[in-house]
């Protein structure tokens, strides 16, 4: 067959064929462009799916009517001028493929009016067929109606899914485009019937848009994030681990405002989380991440759903930096959440208590004796020293009153919005020997005492192994490890990245390397199979934390074997030590294993139990 140019039409439907996937991929396109364009306001008017008929309106600046057959042409747009444009993209759209696409494969009108003309102006095309440009009434702004999506296209038709199918990935897609723009206001349609609506009546930093589209399960269990540097900004939410779903249906993330899926930012968010969060399960966010739009390339994904960072390991390491030190302060107790966020509590209060806020029925002397001994009970004398100070001098110790034997109950808790007030509370009792229950201002605390010390202890050991810094151990016998060409390259030039982690490795052959020294606390374990995990990393994201992975499953084996069991019965005092220590530890709402360490019981949940008030 001799080369021969395409026709346009057919031209138009291979594009198609990248840009238009199914009636979603229509309405983003659209109501893309819309945003573009100034809108404030988008109805989305849909029929059976999509597939019968996608009607978007917007009250945007408008096209000229002289502009509109060059809106419907291929590689047409306002958007860029130059190749300089092209490298800093700061729109939605930017090909000028959309419409002449999905004019081509559908019965297509545009009808639109610019800010000042005296009327609107209409052009039709049915199946990628130009008509002629017409005066039609029209408010300011722009509809585009695209009816009978693949009609001319059977093959393509047939693959679309059924009506609530399809609608739901245009929800799915609405929803997105909810929460980054929640000063946009969006309605959508359905067979003739009003379905959703997002009132524009918010920011970024609005908590509005969260419990609309998310709904409030997520806005109570969600921390809000916001940190820059290096020319980076990451803002959002994330959920707390405890709050944890079985896939991938609520992570968000947007890269200067466009909704993408990256796969070096979901590598760090899943590290972030790795410490915390229950094995199999998908953490829960959205996350907005700002940089310079030079700095990364929107231009390498006909529907634009991908981008590429210039610097993606430094990307990679600033939001696992930033997720990580938020979700370091997942303390127990702490209140969170952006539908009834509190005054933080300062974990500081754990070592220097106030008790001036209790009923003074009980001496303060007292409560502080019990507290101390019940921190060396838990932790060792010098522990105790720490948190609460040396004993008083001899004849100053509080001598309790006549007629005191053993410990004394603790007053009843006030209500009292006192951000000072210890969050877990006060011990009152045991539980099977298992859970420990606290009384608090407002309600009841039960912790799982093994799973919360558990964490303490592997808290304690990180941080000790931490200060000691990294030590390696030399091999008696160097070892020769066989790799591909592709792994020998990644040790080559990230020699200075391995040794950092403990590895002195150098390549001595084309295939071959020779790994001299490892990381001592894994010297007894698998260190060859780690390696290459851990050139593996460096090759597809550009860091690893393998080693890291790896020491911290060894050190959780320990706490896990030294926190306390089941089943041992512990002193008010030792069980009021073990719940200022989970308010001072990072980390602490979730065990090692991800489980949670506490719940939350409040009075008027537990008068609802009972039916109170009614």
């Amino acid at each position: 067959m001799p080369i021969r140019q395409l026709p346009d039409t057919l031209i138009n439907q291979i594009a198609a064929g990248e840009v238009v996937e199914r009636p979603a991929s229509v309405v983003k396109e659209l109501v893309e462009n819309a945003l573009d364009a100034g809108a404030t306001r988008v109805d989305i008017d849909l029929e059976e799916g999509g597939a019968r008929l996608i009607r978007i309106r917007d009250d945007g600046a408008g096209i000229a009517a002289e502009e509109l057959p060059l809106a419907v042409s291929r590689h047409a747009t306002s958007k860029i001028a130059s190749l300089d444009d092209l490298e800093g993209v700061a729109t939605l759209g930017f090909r000028g493929e959309a419409l002449p696409s999905i004019a081509s494969v559908s019965r297509f009108a545009l009808i639109s009016r610019r800010n000042g003309a005296e009327h609107g102006a209409a052009l039709e095309i049915d199946g990628g067929r130009l008509g002629e440009v017409a005066p039609k009434p029209h408010p300011q702004g722009t509809t585009v109606e695209v009816r009978d999506l693949f009609f001319n296209v059977p093959a393509r038709r047939k693959f679309l899914k059924a009506e609530r199918t399809e609608l739901s990935h245009i929800e799915e897609w609405l929803r997105q485009l909810a929460l980054a723009r929640p000063d946009v206001e969006l309605r959508v349609s359905h067979n003739g019937k009003a379905s959703r609506r997002w009132k524009g009546e918010g920011d970024l930093l609005s908590d509005v848009r969260i419990n609309e589209t998310l709904g409030e399960e997520f806005a109570r269990n969600a921390l809000r994030v916001d940190h820059s540097g290096a020319g980076l900004r990451l803002h959002g939410w994330i959920a707390q681990p405890a709050y944890n779903r079985a896939s991938a249906d609520q992570q968000y993330l947007y890269v200067n405002g466009r909704a993408v899926r990256d796969r070096s930012i979901a590598h760090a968010v899943k590290q972030a989380y790795a410490d915390v969060l229950f094995h199999g399960r998908q953490p829960a966010y959205v996350l907005f991440l700002e940089l310079d739009p030079r700095r990364v390339d929107v231009n390498v994904h006909p529907a634009k759903h991908e981008v590429r960072f210039r610097d993606s390991r430094l990307i990679h390491d600033f939001v696992y930096r930033t997720l990580h030190d938020a979700l370091a302060e997942t303390r127990a107790g702490s209140a969170v959440g952006v539908a009834d966020a509190q005054p933080a509590y300062d974990p500081a209060q754990a070592a220097r208590p106030d008790y001036n806020w209790r009923v003074p029925t009980r001496p303060l002397g007292l409560q502080v004796e019990e507290t101390r001994a019940g921190y060396a009970a838990l932790y060792g004398a010098p522990r105790a020293e720490l948190a609460y100070g040396a004993p008083a001098p001899a004849g100053e110790a509080y001598a309790p009153p006549a007629g005191l034997d053993g410990p004394a109950p603790h007053p009843a808790l006030p209500h009292s919005d006192d951000a000072s007030l210890p969050p877990l509370g006060y011990a009152i009792a045991q539980l099977h020997g298992i859970y420990v229950l606290a009384e608090t201002a407002d309600g009841l605390i039960v912790i799982d005492m093994h799973a919360a010390h558990e964490r303490i202890g592997y808290e304690k050991l990180k941080h000790a192994h931490d200060g000691e810094g990294l030590r390696t151990q030399p091999l008696l016998v160097p070892a020769a490890l066989a790799v591909s060409e592709r792994e020998a390259d990644v040790a080559e030039r990230e020699a200075p990245t391995l040794a950092a982690l403990g590895f002195d490795v150098t390549r001595s052959g084309p295939q071959s390397l020779t790994l001299r020294s490892v990381p001592a606390l894994l010297a007894h374990g698998d260190v060859e199979a780690l390696l290459r995990d851990v050139l593996a990393d460096l090759r597809e994201h550009g860091e690893s934390r393998r080693v890291a992975a790896a020491r911290d499953e060894l050190l959780a084996t320990m706490a896990c074997h030294g926190a306390v069991r089941a089943n041992r019965r512990l002193t008010l005092p030792e069980m009021n030590a073990l719940l200022r220590e989970m308010e001072a530890t990072e980390r602490s709402g979730q065990c090692n294993h991800g489980r949670p360490t506490w719940a939350r019981f409040s009075l008027s949940e537990i008068d609802r139990w009972f039916l109170r008030g009614r």
